[in-house]
């Protein structure tokens, strides 16, 4: 694998701790800023709209610039945003700040895939896309738990610099290492880019990358209370188990990217089906302390198993034009099903299904995604009988 995609893993990095972070910091936000901690939570919410909104709207603005130009211009962004971050005198400069900060989010994630299989062999692109993916799982194991350690012990601000610092580190690595020639993009035609989103492939493989991701956030959103209050660990258990569910990431990420460079529709299904079949059988493992902290481990690589295939899939869907938009769009799809998911999550517990039932909901959202990508698949087979048969001379 080229060092260029590296690069592209470190920045991938520093923004996986920026989106994550804040769930550690929320009582030291809240207490700090003097709001409450629903308040604070909706920081959260924020930077995942601000991924939804910034992914397609920067992706059209940067449309004609070279891939690596975009890039950096997207790591300035990300690292001026945690600098604004650490200095925000109250609440809503902190939300704008954060809202700023995702705006880099989508749009880097999906230009970046695209870099990335431009990169390396045709049977190799999954994998490249798993690589740059697996900062983002790092940074779930090393960066967050640091992080929430580091505002912890000296405020939440110290994590916000060291965020900076990790920006520009990022921002030098790009520019060092991702090559300018592997990066150049032909003019953007913004009518061609935004009728790839009109393309019935295109839009049901965005539909499948949201109710599978929903499945994931439903529960995982709430893992702690499900650790504690039925597989009965202490609260000082969960960070410790949740590096299990770290590890399980990075190695789903890098397992579904490998299926998907030889397989890459059996990689999608296959990787829906696991992600059903965990979710439903946690049910019953919860209450089992081994079995709990095994499946956690299962639960992070049956997510990210799925990353990879699904964002492959959208870029075929999407090629001859508009693929960088249509990457950004999956990238903002990831982040809206973890919207929804948390939302379902909630919404079962505050309707009296309890803590216990959510895994079994949670499991009909990607067994709803792999029906959404059979359709898929059986549209484009009909396309493909239907098309006329190549003259012969």
């Amino acid at each position: 694998m080229p060092l260029a995609l590296y690069a592209l893993a470190a920045g991938a990095f520093g923004i996986g701790v920026t989106e994550f972070v804040i769930m550690g910091l929320l009582l030291d936000v809240s207490k700090d800023l003097g709001v409450s901690i629903s308040a604070a939570g909706q920081l959260i919410s924020g930077y995942a709209l601000g991924v939804v909104i910034g992914a397609p709207l920067l992706t059209i603005a940067t449309g004609n610039w070279p891939r690596k130009t975009v890039l950096l211009a997207l790591m300035a962004i990300f690292t001026l945003g945690n600098l604004a971050c650490a200095l925000a005198p109250d609440y809503w400069t902190l939300m704008g700040a954060r809202i700023i900060t995702a705006f880099a989010h989508g749009t880097f994630f999906g230009v970046g895939s695209v870099v990335a299989t431009g990169l390396v062999a045709p049977n190799r692109k999954a994998s490249a896309i798993a690589l740059m993916f697996t900062g983002l799982t790092i940074a779930n194991i090393l960066g967050v738990p640091f992080g929430t350690w580091l505002g912890q012990a000296f405020g939440w601000r110290a994590t916000f610099w060291a965020v900076t610092v990790v920006g520009l580190a990022a921002f030098a690595v790009i520019s060092a290492l991702v090559p300018r020639s592997q990066t150049a993009s032909e003019k953007s035609d913004l009518r061609a880019d935004l009728a790839v989103l009109r393309r019935t492939p295109v839009l049901l493989g965005l539909a499948t990358t949201v109710l599978g991701y929903a499945g994931v956030f439903a529960v995982f959103t709430y893992i702690a209370p499900l650790l504690t209050e039925i597989s009965g660990f202490k609260e000082a258990a969960v960070s410790p188990i949740l590096l299990v569910f770290g590890g399980g990431l990075i190695a789903g990420n890098l397992a579904g990217g490998k299926v998907a460079d030889r397989w890459l529709v059996p990689a999608v299904l296959g990787s829906l089906i696991v992600l059903a079949v965990v979710l439903a059988t946690m049910t019953f493992a919860i209450h089992s302390q081994v079995m709990a902290v095994i499946y956690v481990g299962l639960l992070g690589a049956a997510a990210f198993a799925t990353v990879a295939p699904l964002q492959m899939w959208v870029l075929e869907k999407a090629q001859g034009a508009g693929q960088s938009l249509a990457s950004s769009f999956n990238i903002a799809a990831f982040n809206l099903g973890n919207a929804a998911g948390a939302w379902l999550g909630g919404a079962v517990i505050a309707h009296g299904l309890g803590l216990g039932a959510l895994t079994w909901v949670a499991a009909l959202l990607p067994l709803a995604a792999l029906g959404v990508a059979g359709l898929a698949l059986r549209l484009d087979r009909t396309a493909t009988l239907g098309a006329p048969a190549p003259i012969r001379s």
